[in-house]
């Protein structure tokens, strides 16, 4: 048997920094830490890199802090925010907006421009993907590609264009930022047959038949029957 990486202690909280690009401190997350380590203080040890940067524990650190109590630590040499990302799938799952943060924070251009275009369109994660990226791919390969740091967005103008074009139907349709619509529209701005001035104004006298549907499919036939509407020639959108 052989004993490696020992554990150390110290009360030397300025010993200890955040990794770049995790996420963010919960503070509810904080408060139950706070309330179980006051009541009983179990010395599981934080894991360090050699440069002293937190990566599995830093709410515990924070509540051991605060709590003026000393610090536990094992120290890893190498391990980087891909180890911080894999220790905590293993435990809490990160959200899409903390790897957004998290690659944002760590000057990722993709995911800095991603921020800014989801703060203000405020669609879904996986509507504000689509729309980035100008397709519907499946949500697990698109995923895996942006919690790994590899999104891409296709053109940040065209998603700017079908974003304004997708708000104007705001005015009509109060489902306007439903995943299935936004599919819906995204696939009918890719269908040469479709104009979309063409469907808002058909819109504006017959907002009352948008209605929610459950997928892509029933809202383009929905809207088609609405773009047809006084149309001697029928367009098929599907």
């Amino acid at each position: 048997m052989q004993t490696v990486n020992h554990v150390k202690m110290t009360n030397d909280y300025g010993l200890f920094t955040f990794i770049d690009g995790n996420r963010d401190i919960n503070k509810n997350q904080l408060i139950r830490l706070s309330k179980s380590i006051d009541e009983e203080y179990i010395p599981v040890p934080i894991i360090v890199n050699e440069k002293k940067q937190i990566i599995d524990g830093q709410h515990r650190y924070e509540v051991i802090k605060t709590l003026n109590k000393p610090v536990y630590f094992v120290e890893v040499p190498g391990l980087r925010l891909p180890q911080v990302h894999r220790l905590n799938n293993n435990s809490k799952n990160w959200t899409a907006t903390e790897y957004m943060n998290g690659y944002a924070k760590l000057g990722y251009p993709d995911y800095i421009q991603y921020k800014e275009f989801k703060k203000k369109y405020n669609f879904g994660h996986n509507e504000t993907m689509a729309l980035l990226q100008n397709k519907q791919s499946r949500p697990g390969d698109t995923y895996r590609d942006f919690r790994e740091g590899l999104f891409v967005i296709k053109s940040y103008k065209s998603a700017i264009r079908n974003a304004e074009k997708i708000l104007i139907v705001k005015q009509y349709y109060d489902g306007y930022k439903r995943r299935s619509f936004v599919f819906a529209m995204m696939t009918l701005f890719n269908n040469e047959d479709y104009n979309h001035a063409e469907f808002l104004h058909k819109l504006s006298f017959q907002s009352v038949k948008l209605v929610d549907c459950t997928n892509v499919k029933q809202y383009i036939s929905l809207i088609e029957d609405i773009y047809n509407y006084h149309r001697s020639e029928k367009i098929r959108l599907y």
